[in-house]
């Protein structure tokens, strides 16, 4: 009997793990495509009060989407029900509070519902992991820098360096990650990821030294370390370490 209590205990604690898991999508890299534009954005502009509602929205409407689109993927969107209504529920007012807040940011509604539409295609053949929907969320991702301004009332043209930064080392990142795990081994796709960090860098340059310095060690990583079998854990924490210079980067310019 006095197992029972412990046994009973880790049981439920593996149910609400299993709970838990059902609303929060295995896509870590993804945290930081949330997280980095949007500090730029911050980082840049400035901050405003719209800017929290902007984030809760932001989380959620990523939830949502990813659970949509699981939803298009398996033709069964009542298996995903729960987690669309507590997403819809969660994303809907707090957006609706950041469009009182500032309407200026319906100005990029079309882009964002042309990128979600290319998303939902790719979900809907099955096919999310293709170059192109990767891009897609990258600019999607991205677009956000532009969102904070105008939130906090900067014009666009004063956050394009951070937006561009963050769509070029983004934008790197999906050849790159391919060709340590998925592409590894595929010497065409690396000398791709290289050509691609090779341009990065001299657009990076140009924008900054600062940035020139950081793009430069992109490109190292890219050329060198698909052939050093680093784990995907390995990879994850080399890329937050990216992250966070990126916006150091961006805080300096």
């Amino acid at each position: 009997m006095d197992d029972a209590v412990p046994v009973t205990g880790r049981a439920e604690r593996r149910t609400a793990g299993r709970r838990l898991r059902r609303f929060v999508p295995p896509q870590h890299g993804a945290w930081a495509m949330l997280a980095v534009p949007y500090l730029a954005g911050l980082v840049t502009a400035g901050f405003r009060w719209p800017a929290l509602p902007l984030l809760g929205a932001w989380i959620g409407g990523y939830l949502l989407s990813y659970f949509v689109f699981q939803a298009l993927k398996s033709r069964r969107p009542r298996r995903y029900r729960d987690q669309l209504l507590g997403y819809g529920l969660v994303a809907a007012p707090l957006l609706l509070v950041v469009l009182i807040a500032a309407p200026g940011v319906l100005w990029y509604a079309p882009a964002y519902a042309a990128l979600f539409a290319v998303n939902a295609w790719y979900a809907w053949r099955r096919r999310e992991r293709d170059l192109g929907n990767d891009l897609a969320s990258v600019a999607e991702s991205c677009l956000m820098v532009f969102v904070v301004a105008t939130v906090a009332g900067t014009p666009p043209s004063a956050v394009l360096v951070p937006f561009l930064l963050c769509a070029a080392y983004f934008a790197g990142t999906v050849p790159y990650v391919k060709t340590m795990i998925r592409e590894r081994g595929n010497a065409a796709y690396h000398g791709w990821s290289i050509a691609y960090h090779v341009v990065a860098l001299a657009v990076a340059a140009y924008l900054s030294p600062w940035a020139g310095v950081l793009f430069a060690w992109f490109l190292a990583r890219a050329a060198l370390f698909p052939r050093r079998g680093l784990t995907p854990k390995q990879i994850g924490i080399t890329e937050i370490v990216n992250s966070v210079m990126l916006l150091t980067c961006i805080a300096l310019i």
